[in-house]
């Protein structure tokens, strides 16, 4: 006679890491684990504290640049131009 197949046990069934026992961590791999998280921890804060202290630099220190344009409508600068164009009507050629 053919034999029915068993029931596996429920240690059989766990066969994914997940859910299967894990051992338990040694106190000096559990002090290493926990020094390398406070590690990665630091330097992400470091990174995130230098990041915001240069978007802060950036924003209170925008630059601005100088034309050296008059303003419009000053007095000053239309006689310089009329001046300029009475010039522009003197002018003397020369040829090389």
């Amino acid at each position: 006679m053919t034999s029915l197949p068993t029931k596996p046990s429920p240690r059989e069934l766990m066969t994914t890491p997940v859910l299967q026992a894990t051992e338990a961590l040694s106190p000096e791999a559990e002090a290493s684990t926990a020094l390398i998280a406070v590690v990665i921890t630091v330097v992400f804060l470091t990174l995130l504290s230098v990041v915001i202290l240069i978007f802060f630099y950036l924003y209170k220190n925008k630059g601005s640049y100088v034309t050296y344009e008059p303003a419009e409508g000053e007095p000053s600068t239309i006689l310089q131009m009329e001046s300029d164009s009475a010039k522009g009507r003197e002018k003397d050629e020369y040829f090389i």
